[in-house]
């Protein structure tokens, strides 16, 4: 791999946009100030009039494989991400089978190895037994805990199966947060008179609080590093306001829990706007977006969850839930920047530097010598328009479909190497991924 030299990038960073150049060693910065020079043998990217992010990182995605590759797979997925300026994912245990041994979670990371085009790491899947496989996976990001059943066979539901997990082990939890007796009963009430309308009720904003309410109550039980995945309401933002840990209890959302709105996305969407927690009324987005700007949530996420068209288009109650977002996730917040209602420094600390510093990964979410050399470089007076039929994602289609986003990802670079350019992923990024490491401390944030 050939040295690298970024030349007249504005940088963005928490503190500012400021001219730098950006030298690059064996993958890695090894200096980043304004008017460097060439070195011989060194390859040159000219980025005067671009703005260069740290490479950004998604938290939370499902690339289906194994078992459901004619969704998703770790390539395609991957493709996606790249697309989108990301250089980093965690990723998800419910396929087919889900990811809940040592074992399965170490396959999985050397399959990712042969076809990523950008750095993964994997969660291992809580169930109630298996307690011993969650603590013998050190290469795992995470645990992953459903606290209420949604797609795939994992869930986690009962307290003292809860409290065995948390008082056990110190790896970080983190909770898809609903409780799964609130939705039976409310599915029950409604029986077959059940509407796609009544999605977001019978996941109801209770049911969110109080699988929220629980995880924190053991969280500060045990002293157990805990991240809440995809809030969805208003009532879970109020409550972390008053009772987040710093160091210990982290928040992430979705873009989709604030930029799309019920009931109007079910008119509009219909069952491709069906997603578990669901999308909600106006008020929990406003009141969601406030909690990131105001640090209450730490980072943002996608939950990309992809299912083909004709597995949607099987209606109400019957299509899957989720909906595709890594592709889309980056130009999406980028786009509500340069719409004035946050800043670009603010994108770097929700989707660089917080992923990686909630998840202590090694090398990840700064430019800055010593880290990786993984970068998003961004033309600010591009656009681009996002258009089903034309994504990188295997379903290839976008709840977002027809929207036109200002800004627009340049290149995608991933420890030194060129991943996408001028809309097209290159071939020869198959495979350049590499295993995200860990701060052996890292549960203490």
């Amino acid at each position: 791999m050939s040295n690298l030299l970024i030349r007249g990038a504005e940088l963005v960073t928490p503190q500012g946009i400021s001219r730098a150049d950006v030298r690059v060693e064996n993958g890695t910065t090894v200096e980043v100030a304004a008017g460097l020079a060439p070195r011989d043998g060194e390859s040159v990217i000219d980025a005067g009039g671009l703005h260069l992010f740290p490479g950004i990182i998604d938290p939370q995605v499902h690339f289906r494989e194994p078992g459901n590759t004619h969704k998703e797979d770790l390539e395609s997925g991957s493709r996606a991400a790249a697309a989108g300026g990301v250089t980093s994912f965690l990723e998800m245990p419910n396929t087919n089978p889900p990811g809940t041994t040592a074992q399965m979670i170490r396959d999985k990371y050397a399959l990712a190895a042969t076809k990523c085009h950008v750095d993964f790491g994997f969660f291992i899947g809580a169930t109630p037994d298996n307690l011993d496989e969650l603590n013998s996976c050190p290469e795992a990001c995470g645990i992953k805990i459903f606290m209420g059943s949604s797609t795939g066979t994992l869930l986690v539901s009962e307290r003292p199966d809860l409290e065995k997990i948390f008082g056990n082990g110190r790896k970080l939890i983190a909770v898809h947060a609903e409780d799964d007796l609130m939705i039976k009963q409310a599915k029950e009430k409604l029986g077959d008179k059940a509407t796609i309308q009544d999605h977001p009720f019978i996941r109801s904003p209770e049911a969110a609080l109080k699988a929220t309410k629980l995880a924190v109550e053991l969280s500060k039980k045990y002293n157990r590093r805990l991240h809440i995945l995809h809030c969805t309401t208003e009532e879970e933002a109020d409550y972390l306001r008053a009772e987040k840990v710093e160091g210990l209890i982290s928040a992430e959302v979705c873009p989709q829990h604030f930029l799309l709105t019920a009931p109007e996305c079910y008119d509009t969407l219909g069952v491709y706007a069906i997603m578990n927690p669901p999308i909600r009324e106006a008020r929990h987005g406003k009141a969601l977006w406030k909690a990131l700007v105001d640090g209450v949530i730490d980072c943002t996420a996608t939950d990309h969850a992809p299912h083909t068209r004709e597995e949607k288009e099987k209606g109400f109650p019957l299509a899957p839930a989720g909906m595709p977002g890594v592709e889309t996730l980056f130009p999406l917040m980028l786009d509500r920047a340069l719409g004035g209602q946050c800043s670009l420094s603010d994108l770097v600390r929700w989707m660089c530097e917080g992923p990686a510093r909630l998840y202590a990964m090694t090398g990840k979410g700064k430019v800055a010598p010593g880290y990786d050399a993984d970068f998003t470089l961004v033309d600010l007076t591009a656009s681009r328009t996002i258009r089903n039929g034309h994504l990188q994602t295997r379903v290839n289609w976008s709840p977002y479909d027809g929207w036109t986003l200002k800004g627009a990802v340049m290149k995608t670079i991933v420890r030194g190497r060129t991943v996408f350019e001028d809309g097209v992923v290159l071939p020869e990024g198959r495979g350049w991924g590499r295993a995200l490491k860990f701060d052996a401390q890292w549960e203490k944030i």
